[in-house]
């Protein structure tokens, strides 16, 4: 039993880290251009 509620607070621990660290990547701009990338690698222009 005590087996389990281990199991349970470390899943809530790393659920809570892995939703702290998605609002830290929302909090610093990381999804603020998602196709910007995909339309910058078709459009650049690379004459030798």
């Amino acid at each position: 039993m005590s087996g389990l509620v281990v199991l349970i607070l470390s899943a809530m621990g790393l659920g809570g880290l892995a939703l702290a660290g998605f609002f830290w990547a929302v909090r610093a701009g990381q999804y603020d251009d998602i196709e910007g990338a995909a339309q910058r690698i078709l459009l650049d222009d690379d004459k030798p």
